[in-house]
């Protein structure tokens, strides 16, 4: 797996109408500041990219108190379930006010990323990589505000953040009557479903694209950190437009109601390097996962992730992913997966690639049950129910 390197770009300004030629070349190079990965699964010039405008310095989590955010759970929606959509307009009415702009200031650099309004005292969640320190090390003295949609500001501190799975949680300080979004569900979205993408793509606030959903389970890795600490998830794929700045983001669906976390885009490179910017293939971690990650994080400081218990490799002669090691006492043992076999499919998804399926389990919960299609060393087809275990437990 390789890894692309674009120099930073320096200090990032408010734009006037003369100055966005040079701030779309900044942003190109601004983008790969927490790197992009190119992935075997896909063509070798198509990259994944964190697509903050910014990242934000880490401070001291303060003491979560105030309203407790409990997740929800929501019955998985039919087909037949998209009756009486909202129009784009009562969409973005609806869901514009628990978007907020989320900049940080540190020294010379300002940045910016986007955030989803939680509780109405102040929780906010985003991507890890919004709030992520810039450099290695201890953290930078930096200033982090937040703006809402209404115009106030506040300054804000990180609560947790998870670098696994890019999910952070953050809490605008003494300010209250916040709107929070209304938290749909992910796992009835259906492809060619239509969806509305908000945030602040190139620090333009309350911005509001449209598209639908391409594709489900679309495995992302991309580096969540300026420590290299890389992120796997399954994501839903949308051509709605997103754009550095954009992450953090809300994906909702037509009733206004929140399926996922805008992440990660994809960018092409060439002779000229990376270009930044929508091509129309973005990615959002499903709300049912960033919703469980966010309530541990709230809960507790901490999330967990699902572990198989396996080290794996690409198969290079089929589509499928070779087991190379099995960790004694651990989920893939006790089903009885041995050394050798080929790991086909998580559920009813077809994996074809290492990347594929550690994001397919590190997507699922600590405790799900998973049917795992593989083929034995006798090229005996068979389906394995596995319980995963807690990546907690290799810490």
């Amino acid at each position: 797996m390789a890894m692309s390197t674009v120099q930073r770009a320096g200090r990032h300004e408010a734009p006037n109408s003369f100055q966005w030629a040079n701030l779309l070349i900044a942003r190109r190079q601004r983008l790969a500041r927490a790197g992009t990965l190119i992935m075997r699964s896909l063509a070798a010039a198509m990259l994944f990219a964190a697509i903050s405008f910014a990242v934000a310095v880490l401070v001291r989590p303060p003491t979560v108190g105030g309203q407790l955010f409990t997740p929800g759970s929501r019955a998985s929606r039919d087909a037949a379930n998209f009756s009486a959509p909202l129009t784009v307009e009562q969409v973005a009415a609806k869901v514009l006010p628990s978007v907020v702009t989320l900049e940080t200031t540190a020294g010379d650099e300002s940045e910016m990323g986007s955030g989803i309004v939680l509780t109405s005292d102040g929780l906010i969640m985003t991507n890890n990589h919004v709030v992520a320190p810039i450099h290695p090390g201890p953290p930078e003295s930096a200033t982090h505000v937040v703006t809402l949609y209404d115009g106030r500001t506040a300054v804000f501190g990180v609560v947790a953040t998870d670098p696994t799975s890019d999910v952070a949680i953050v809490r605008a300080q003494g300010i209250t009557g916040l709107v929070p979004v209304s938290v749909g569900g992910s796992a009835g979205l259906h492809v060619g479903q239509p969806v509305a993408a908000m945030g602040s793509p190139l620090g333009l606030q309350n911005t509001v694209t449209t598209g639908v959903i391409s594709a489900l389970n679309r495995a992302v890795l991309t580096v969540a950190d300026a420590d290299s600490q890389l992120a796997a998830f399954d994501a839903i794929q949308t051509d709605a437009a997103l754009n550095p700045g954009s992450s953090g983001g809300a994906l909702v669906d037509m009733n206004g109601e929140l399926i996922g976390m805008n992440s990660a885009i994809a960018a092409l490179a060439g002779a000229g390097g990376i270009r930044s910017g929508s091509i129309g293939i973005g990615f959002a971690i499903p709300v049912d996962n960033a919703n469980r990650i966010a309530g541990e994080l709230i809960a507790t400081g901490r999330a967990t992730h699902g572990w198989l218990g396996v080290d794996v490799a690409d198969d290079v002669s089929s589509r499928a992913v070779k087991i190379t090691g099995v960790t004694d006492g651990g989920p893939a043992a006790a089903a009885g997966l041995p050394i050798g076999a080929l790991i086909t499919k998580v559920d009813d998804h077809v994996v074809g690639s290492a990347n594929e399926l550690v994001a397919a389990v590190r997507s699922r919960a600590p405790g799900a049950k998973v049917n795992l299609g593989c083929v034995d060393s006798s090229g005996v087809n068979r389906t394995v129910l596995v319980t995963l275990g807690t990546d907690q437990e290799q810490r």
